[in-house]
């Protein structure tokens, strides 16, 4: 009778599954869609992600921004920026921003 040696399946340790989505690919997929930024200060922003890069620097268009103040909340309505990734605390995909809550 021959039997066969069963060997156990290699460890892989390169490419990570199809079910992981990674931080930036996360981020690389909002490109074209609305896109809510919460920041480390006072201010949330909604805009229309156009581009980042590694820093998570981004460029955002149609955008608004909204700080709050001990008046109450100022509303600033801008074209495009350029928003500093240092200063993000959490991005919400598709989020319409604080009045969407």
């Amino acid at each position: 009778k021959k039997t066969q040696k069963m060997s156990a399946p290699a460890a892989t340790t390169t490419a990570t599954p199809s079910t992981t989505l990674l931080p930036l690919e996360l981020v690389d997929k909002c490109i074209g869609s609305r896109i809510h930024i919460i920041m480390k200060n006072d201010k949330e922003v909604v805009g229309t992600l156009l581009g980042f890069d590694d820093y998570v620097n981004m460029v955002l268009e149609d955008v608004v921004e909204y700080e709050s103040t001990s008046e109450g909340r100022r509303v600033t309505k801008l074209d495009q920026i350029l928003l500093n990734g240092n200063n993000i605390t959490m991005l919400v995909p598709g989020g319409e921003g604080p009045e969407g809550a």
